[in-house]
């Protein structure tokens, strides 16, 4: 469908450790940028983003990620970058984004370039917690009006190319319904079993959770299974519905307050029992946060200050790059409700 937004969709990761890797990042924007149409001009600003993001994880950090990715918003399709490092972080953001401010003895018009050339971006980087960057370029300029604001993450296992998470967020006439599947082990057959969850909300996006979980369940029957999380955002009502099977953390953060929501015992697609569905008051500005057990539950956004109000793309990398257990594919999805709808 149009209004649907997965972890399915084109993305690399890239690891940050030597000045050829800035290329390889690089070559990864212009291969999707080609694959979604984007002009000349509107591919080469990309590029310039993803090169400053890139070379200022060698310059200040020495070593990082980079995730180029396609997305779609409100039905609007873009490409979006993540550079993550735990170097020492900035100092002085608002300075930094002003050209020829630089602590590493360069031209220092990195940041600047970036705000300007950038739809959107986000930078959170306190001083000493390292940086993460968000960057988004829409294929035509116009930013897509959103009734909420929504970004994931899903970073494979060390050795691994298939990711076993899935995520997915569908938009739809005042509700928005998000999932996300983390197919048994890793690797390519737990990869399908997630792929085959978000297939379903594909193809049933207008089901209520219980409705998408038991059918999920049949879908991934030929499928190892997978723990997997459903909600179903009320816009008008600022409510939750949620079913949960198996071990995906959630919670929704409303003023830092973290409300844990309960999963059952099972595994989706082979021995789960009757799901429930509860419903849950989720006000605007609220966040609902949905992470794969590759993130560890202990994570606390009070530890980031200001945090919970950065683009959600930004947030769940923060989460990702902190809170990986690294013995696991690791995946974060969050949504953000807004004041107008």
């Amino acid at each position: 469908m149009e209004n649907l937004s997965s972890s399915l969709a084109p993305a690399e990761w890239i690891t940050i450790s030597h000045v050829s890797d800035v290329g390889a990042a690089r070559r990864s924007g212009q291969t999707l940028a080609e694959q979604l149409g984007m002009g000349e001009t509107r591919a080469g600003q990309l590029a310039i983003i993803i090169t400053e993001a890139a070379s200022n994880i060698i310059k200040h950090a020495g070593e990082g990620r980079v995730r180029v990715n396609m997305a779609a918003h409100g039905g609007q399709r873009c490409i979006e970058v993540l550079a993550l490092d735990n170097g020492p972080g900035i100092g002085n953001l608002a300075q930094s984004m002003l050209d020829g401010v630089s602590s590493a003895g360069t031209a220092g018009t990195g940041l600047g370039a970036m705000r300007r050339l950038a739809d959107q971006l986000d930078v959170y980087a306190p001083a000493g917690k390292g940086t993460a960057l968000f960057a988004r370029l829409w294929l035509d300029p116009a930013d897509a009006a959103q009734p909420v604001r929504y970004g994931g993450v899903c970073l494979p296992l060390a050795g691994e190319t298939a990711c076993g998470d899935a995520w997915a967020v569908a938009e739809q006439q005042g509700r928005v319904v998000l999932l996300m599947a983390d197919g048994l082990g890793h690797g390519p057959e737990a990869a399908k079993a997630s792929a085959a969850a978000v297939q379903t909300l594909t193809a049933e996006p207008g089901y209520a959770p219980q409705r998408l979980m038991e059918d999920c369940h049949q879908a991934l029957r030929p499928t190892r299974g997978a723990a997997m999380a459903i909600g179903e955002l009320d816009l008008a009502a600022r409510q939750l519905r949620f079913a949960g099977v198996g071990n995906i953390g959630a919670s929704i953060i409303d003023d830092a307050a973290r409300r844990q929501l309960m999963s059952h015992n099972g595994i989706v697609g082979h021995n789960m029992r009757k799901v429930n569905e509860l419903v849950f008051e989720c006000p605007a500005g609220a966040l609902v946060v949905l992470a794969s057990d590759g993130i560890t539950t202990q994570w606390d956004l009070a530890a980031y200050p200001g945090l919970a109000t950065r683009e959600p793309a930004l947030i769940a990398g923060v989460l990702l790059r902190d809170h990986s257990r690294g013995r696991d594919d690791a995946s974060v999805l969050v949504v953000k409700t807004l004041e107008n709808v």
